[in-house]
């Protein structure tokens, strides 16, 4: 199997809490490694970690994969010529390999307790062993005789009994040759029965036709056990690319514990396009060529993908960038398509989880007048918000109230004048009107006569265009607003 012909490639997260944007990243470039070459892209739950298990972890993992537009072929949702795809519908699957293993020698039953475990480790600590790890206390012991040694429990794991000889160079797609770390004699059945990953994974993939193992670099230091298992249990064994690992600006690991954007959701709940953020994944572990635009959807991705220019350095995670391509992303669709998105991002954090028709109209008419300065769905209604709200409820912010001059009473008095006899109620004519009884009537420059205009109608010193504005808001409600905030002048 060549690893352009046909591949069968996989991600298997954890639902153990809120999705990683790991998940998307590795997912990303799975799904245009199988695109690009005709293959299949499989989505595998990996549930056998049951102490850390969510339950909705699943679901958040299905609909975040699915807004940010990443499909997969095979999965739990959707079936598969290898069903089941979760893991824990698969444990009568593993307990064969784990018996052969057994048999053949390559496994061993152990009954350290946690807490001797813990002792041990520590031990090792104190000492600076060069080599730490599973001290093999087990190994070759029957129940009845390691029983009779203190740190026994009733129920064992089952260990790998690593050989002298293990693997510890592959040849990687994304780094070439690779050297890894010698492992310890690794558990692969916990004592609850379950497989831990290390043996479900090689068992999976093998069943799966698994081709090629797309991952991050972390899980470098695995692959020699895994590589064994392969070999032990007969298996062909797959390509191997490990991705350079997403990191903060310090350069650590990016985690959801030091970093919000590490959760998948938090782009979607902040108001990012799903186009925006997978055009930043491909930059941050795929850099243009020197003479290419930063700006490529996914099918531009797909088409140009190659493994030989993937980043092997591990990407610093700047949402500088990912906020500009997001206002790229923004500024491309248009105002209606843009509202759209505005209406679903509104109805998903709940903020309008059932807006009504006109609502919804005058959000879509309002979309233009902010479309240019977005640079998040999230934003839209802080900027509107002037419209939603009854001209009763409307607060003038202290900031704009401060900033209005003396003659702000006599603009507004003029304003009003002016504007109750406008016909028709367009932007063009509130406009005009405004111009020739503040600015050439009073004789005050533009910008001190619309400011108070701009604080009556929407509250705030920054706005919308403020015509486009009133005429949205209507007559009646424009001429509330200015004479309430000139009654409190």
């Amino acid at each position: 199997m060549t690893e352009t012909s046909s591949p069968r490639v996989r991600i298997a997260p954890s639902p153990t809490g809120d999705p990683h944007v790991g998940t998307a990243y590795m997912a990303l470039f799975n799904l245009a490694f199988a695109r690009k070459n005709g293959g299949r892209f499989v989505l595998r739950i990996e549930d056998t970690d049951r102490a850390r298990y969510v339950a909705d972890s699943e679901q958040q993992i299905f609909d975040s994969l699915r807004w940010a537009g990443l499909p997969w072929d095979e999965g739990p949702d959707v079936g598969g010529p290898y069903a089941p795809y979760r893991q824990s519908e698969r444990l009568d699957t593993y307990r064969p390999y784990v018996d052969r293993l057994l048999e053949e020698g390559h496994a061993y039953r152990c009954w350290c307790s946690a807490e001797r475990l813990a002792q041990m480790r520590a031990e090792q600590q104190a000492s600076k062993q060069s080599v730490t790890g599973y001290d093999r206390l087990c190994y070759g012991m029957t129940r009845e005789e390691r029983a009779k040694l203190p740190g026994f429990t009733e129920t064992p794991v089952v260990r790998m009994l690593i050989p002298d000889d293990v693997p510890l160079h592959f040849d990687d797609l994304v780094r070439g040759p690779v050297s890894a770390p010698r492992p310890d004699d690794q558990v692969i059945l916990k004592a609850d029965g379950f497989p831990t990953y290390h043996l479900a994974v090689v068992v999976d993939d093998h069943l799966m036709g698994i081709t090629h193992v797309v991952r991050g670099e972390e899980w470098i230091s695995s692959t020699p056990k895994h590589l064994l298992l392969y070999r032990w249990l007969g298996f062909a064994e797959p390509r191997f690319a490990h991705m350079p690992l997403l990191r903060n600006t310090d350069k650590s690991k990016i985690s959801k514990r030091k970093n919000p954007a590490a959760r998948l959701l938090w782009f979607r709940e902040q108001g990012y396009l799903p186009e925006a953020l997978v055009n930043f994944l491909q930059l941050l572990g795929y850099p243009p060529a020197d003479d290419a635009s930063e700006i490529a959807t996914l099918d531009e991705f797909i088409a140009h993908f190659d493994w030989a220019r993937v980043n092997t350095v591990g990407p610093v995670f700047d949402l500088d960038k990912l906020n500009w391509l997001n206002g790229h992303y923004i500024r491309a669709l248009t105002p209606a398509e843009l509202a759209e998105r505005i209406v679903t991002h509104l109805r998903f954090t709940g903020e309008w989880a059932d807006p009504d028709a006109g609502d919804v109209a005058l959000l879509t008419a309002a979309t233009p007048l902010i479309q240019e300065r977005l640079g998040l769905l999230s934003e839209a209604l802080p900027k509107l918000a002037f419209l939603f709200t009854p001209d009763a409820d409307l607060v003038v912010a202290d900031d704009a109230r401060a900033q209005l001059k003396p003659e702000a009473s006599g603009v507004l008095d003029a304003a009003i004048a002016a504007l109750a006899d406008v016909e028709p109620w367009s932007r063009e004519t509130i406009e005009a009107t405004l111009r020739a009884s503040l600015v050439e009537g009073l004789g005050v420059k533009p910008r001190l006569a619309f400011a108070p205009v701009r604080v009556g109608v929407t509250g705030s010193r920054v706005s919308p265009p403020l015509f486009e504005s009133m005429e949205l808001l209507g007559r009646e409600s424009s001429l509330t607003r200015l004479r309430a905030l000139r009654a409190s002048l």
